[in-house]
Formats: C-alpha cells, sequence, structure tokens
C-alpha cells in the first residue's frame, strides 16, 4: 500500500511543472494590439500607416483614407505619393494637390478631404489592393488596403465625382 502511495505521490510530483508550464507563454489579450477596424495597419517604419483602406462609390474608383502618424519628434515629414504595387500597379492615383505635411510627433488623417482618389479594374468593394505610401524622409510602405462601399460609417467620406 505504501509503495502504491509513494508511485502515485512521484507521479503528481512529475506531472505538476509539466501541467502548470502550459501557460509560459501565455499573451493576455491587453498585451496585444487590437485592431477595431476594417482598414488594414502597418507599424514597421517611422511613419505608421493606420487604418488604411479605399472607399469606393462605384466600381472602379474610390478615395483613399488612413490615419498617418510622425513617429519622428523632432522632424516634419511629408506624404509625397500613393501608388499601385505589385500585381495592383496599374492603379491611376491622383492628390488633390494640397501637401500633406505630417507634424513631428504628430497625427494626419487622409479621409478629412478626400485628397487622393483611385481608379481601377482592382477598385471593388469586398477586394484588397496593395498601395505603396511614400514619404520624403521616411521609407516607403507597401501595404495591403481592403476597398469598401461608401456607406454606413464611411458614408460621409468623398468619393471622386460620378461615383
Amino acid at each position: 500500500m505504501t509503495l502504491r502511495r509513494s508511485i502515485a505521490a512521484a507521479a503528481v510530483a512529475l506531472a505538476v511543472p509539466v501541467v502548470s508550464s502550459c501557460g509560459s507563454n501565455f499573451q493576455p489579450p491587453t498585451d496585444q494590439v487590437y485592431q477595431p477596424g476594417v482598414g488594414a495597419n502597418d507599424r514597421s517604419g517611422q511613419v505608421d500607416v493606420l487604418n488604411a483602406l479605399i472607399v469606393s462609390g462605384e466600381d472602379g474608383s474610390g478615395t483613399v483614407i488612413a490615419g498617418l502618424v510622425n513617429n519622428n519628434t523632432d522632424e516634419p515629414d511629408k506624404l509625397t505619393s500613393v501608388s499601385g504595387a505589385g500585381a495592383d500597379r496599374s492603379i491611376s492615383v491622383s492628390s488633390s494637390g494640397a501637401q500633406v505635411e505630417i507634424d513631428p510627433d504628430g497625427f494626419y488623417q487622409l479621409a478629412d478631404k478626400g485628397e487622393i482618389s483611385v481608379t481601377g479594374d482592382q477598385i471593388k468593394p469586398g477586394r484588397f489592393v496593395e498601395l505603396t505610401f511614400s514619404f520624403e524622409n521616411a521609407e516607403s510602405i507597401d501595404i495591403d488596403v481592403p476597398v469598401v462601399a461608401n456607406t454606413d460609417e464611411f458614408a460621409d467620406v468623398p468619393v471622386p465625382s460620378g461615383s
């Protein structure tokens, strides 16, 4: 009887470290980036591109929106261009001509004025399109952005005329 108890106690003693190690790599959700929005994020460079997407009024055209965060606390930066990339490089991009300057440690929202419009067969709600965001000082960022219809929370986003 004592031998059985000793074996059982030894088995429990060996199992405790194994069972307790199951959670050693556990990452609580509060320690992870959470993206509640529809758009795509890229935080890999000096300028973060946040919640980037294309709002489309009709197939073939739309408006690029994104939040741009300049992580440089000393120098401003400028968005010099947005263009199609990869398989989507044939997308045509036009800008209202306004300078998109991002203050040091600042934020700029492209959705406010509908400054960047895109056209191309790839622009259809439900699809993803690869875009390159180029900056004066920061490195360029390639990002796959979703295309959404200008309804619901995107109803107020200006879309290209005729859309």
